[in-house]
This record gives C-alpha cells, structure tokens and sequence, in this order.
C-alpha cells in the first residue's frame, strides 16, 4: 500500500489510540467503564490532525493534497514520509514514543527518503525508509518499498521488545534492526520528537486513560502542582515530591513497567494501622501504595492512596494508566500525592527527572 492510499484510507476516520478499562470509574464508585480516552483525529493526509490539538498546542504543519510542506531541514518528501511512519503508528495504536523510535531509526537509515537499491553503495540489499532487507524476513523489495508496509513491519517487531518504552532510544532502536552502528540512532532523537510535535501539534501521545505521554514515554503521575520538594531545608530525608491532588484524583503510572509492590504500610506505636482510614503525622508508612519497575534500574513509588491499589504484583503497566487514586492514608497530613523517582536504588529529584524526559511536574 503506498502513502497516497493510506491517506484515502485514513481520511476523515477517528482513531482511538488506548482505550482504557475503566478502572477510575469503578474506583470512584462509578458504574460499568466506558472509553475514557480521546480520539485522535487522522487528516486527510493519513496523519493526526494538526487543527485536533488538544487545548494549548499550536500546530506548525497543515497537509495540503496528501503531501506536506517541507520543515526545518527536511523536505516536503522527507516531511510526507514522517507523516506516514506517524500515521501507521496511530492506527496500530502504538504510543508516541514508538512514533519518535521509528522517525529517529529512519532518519539515521535514510534520511526519511524511500531508497531503491542503490548498486554498488547498497548496504547488501537494505531498501526502503528503514533499509530493511528482504533477505532476512523483511518483505518482498515490492513491500519493502511501500513506505506504509516497512513502517507496520518495523512497528510490529518494535510493539515484541519487553519493556520498549522504557528503554533509551538507541537500545530499542538496535533490538528491532540490529545495525553495525547502534549508537547512532540516539543522536536523532531530538530532531524526531520536533518532527512528531510538528506534524500531530501534540507534545505526547494520547496516554492509556488520556494523560499526556511525552516523546521518551514518561508521564507526569498526577497534574497538580509540587506542595512539597525533594530532599529540602525543612524535610532533608524526603525522597520525592508531594503533589498536591484531592481524594479520589487518579493516579497513573509514570512510565511502563511492572508492578514490584503494591501494599498497606502503615504502622503507630510499632503496631500496624489501617490504611482504609485517613492517616496523620504520627503515622508511620506509606500507607497504600505502588511500587513500578521500569527496567535499567529505573523505579517509581506512589504512596497515601485512599484505596487499595488497582493494580496487582506482577501485572505490566503502560504510561498513563491508572494504578489508584489520591489519599491520606500512612503518614500523610491530609489529600496528597507522595512520588519518587529512584535510579539503582537512589532517589533522583522527581521534577529534573521529569523535565528531563519530557514529561514536566506542574511547579
């Protein structure tokens, strides 16, 4: 299927990238689920819609005829191509994250432009946007060379690496083509997030239950703003930030992982406590919460929550997906979010961290 038939297909359809199960609603005493997500719209072009931004976010880009204008340093075919590694993405539901992974790995493979085989300067029989090879499972050169089929195929072997969103670009780059220069596909990265703002007028894809997910796959866990810092004056041991939510806020998960914890802590004069009760400062604990592995030694902790966790040991998360909600629960003083961020065991300060993988705490 070439670009231009992707486009007449995708026009004027709605996709949905996560729908979520609903489990805010059962938490919160609501009936049944329902789809909390929102659609994304696709373009005539095949691609999110620019002018279906969500409320703050200013497209660049508007498609004309199925071909977009040239931006930045790329030219309207390079542009055009980005727009259609996007736009299969949207439709295999694959997070935002996967978009800028793919930009970033044909960007280094290709420079965004459909190569043919190009005689005695072709690396073996690499063809494509992604120089994908029909000699090791990739496709005919004839599908290889529908910039619609490479890009399903480089998503679907992306969509089988564990854990994909949480690993550094170029590993998850490298775990699907497998190049002589895996380190390269990093230097990329930035230019493939602006590409992918550029072209949807989004700085995230649509989380699991409609959050924002930034290009690097993280999400900020709450959107209220910091009430209390890391590691200040006045609380030196505090190993996060408290989020100043009210009961019952959802709380999703910051990243992919996996659940490690997911418990009542709370203990008064050395005996346990409830954590189905409100908590105070005399408390000791967490009270409940969550504990996600997101691999490379990467882990995040959600405490006070007003129920017993919506998720289980053992169960995989996506970002954004919600894993409880809002409490006072354990050592608390009244409705709030406790979060951290630890790396091989040490807390990291929560909003350079997320600043840092564009995903931002409110201030």
């Amino acid at each position: 299927m070439t670009g231009k038939a992707l486009a007449f297909i995708a026009a004027g359809v709605l996709l949905v990238i996560v729908v979520c199960s609903g489990l805010a609603g059962a938490l919160m005493g609501g009936a049944g689920g329902g789809a909390l997500c929102a659609p994304v719209p696709v373009s005539p072009s095949g691609s999110p819609s620019p002018s279906a931004s969500p409320a703050g976010a200013t497209p660049t880009l508007a498609p004309t005829g199925g071909v977009w204008p040239a931006f930045g340093p790329w030219s309207s075919e390079q542009v055009t191509n980005a727009a259609t590694i996007v736009s299969v993405g949207v439709r295999m539901q694959v997070p935002t994250r996967g978009w800028v992974i793919a930009l970033a790995t044909s960007m280094q493979e290709s420079r965004l432009r459909n190569l043919g085989h190009l005689g005695p300067a072709n690396d073996h029989d690499s063809l494509g946007l992604f120089q994908q090879r029909p000699s090791t499972g990739w496709g005919t050169p004839a599908q290889i060379m529908d910039p619609a089929y490479a890009s399903g195929k480089f998503y679907d072997k992306l969509l089988k690496v564990e854990g994909w969103q949480s690993l550094p670009l170029t590993v998850a780059a490298q775990k699907v083509q497998i190049s002589a220069f895996p380190e390269a596909y990093a230097q990329h990265e930035a230019a493939a997030a602006e590409l992918v703002t550029a072209l949807t007028g989004l700085s995230g894809a649509l989380g699991a239950c409609g959050g924002a997910v930034g290009p690097q796959g993280w999400i900020a866990p709450v959107g209220d703003p910091v009430t209390s810092g890391f590691h200040t004056a006045e609380r030196p041991s505090h190993d996060g930030v408290d989020l100043g939510s009210p009961k019952n806020t959802p709380i999703r998960a910051a990243a992919e992982g996996m659940v490690v914890v997911a418990e009542c802590n709370a203990h008064l004069g050395g005996r346990p406590y409830s954590c189905d009760v409100d908590g105070s400062p005399a408390v000791s604990g967490c009270g409940y919460y969550v504990d996600i592995d997101h691999g490379a030694g990467i882990r995040t902790r959600y405490c006070h929550m007003l129920t017993r966790p919506a998720v289980a040991v053992g169960q995989k998360v996506t970002a954004g997906q919600v894993i409880g909600v809002t409490g006072t629960s354990g050592n608390s003083s009244g409705p709030h979010l406790h979060y951290e961020v630890r790396v091989s065991g040490q807390p990291v300060e929560p909003i350079a961290w997320h600043a840092a993988h564009g995903a931002p705490l409110r201030p």
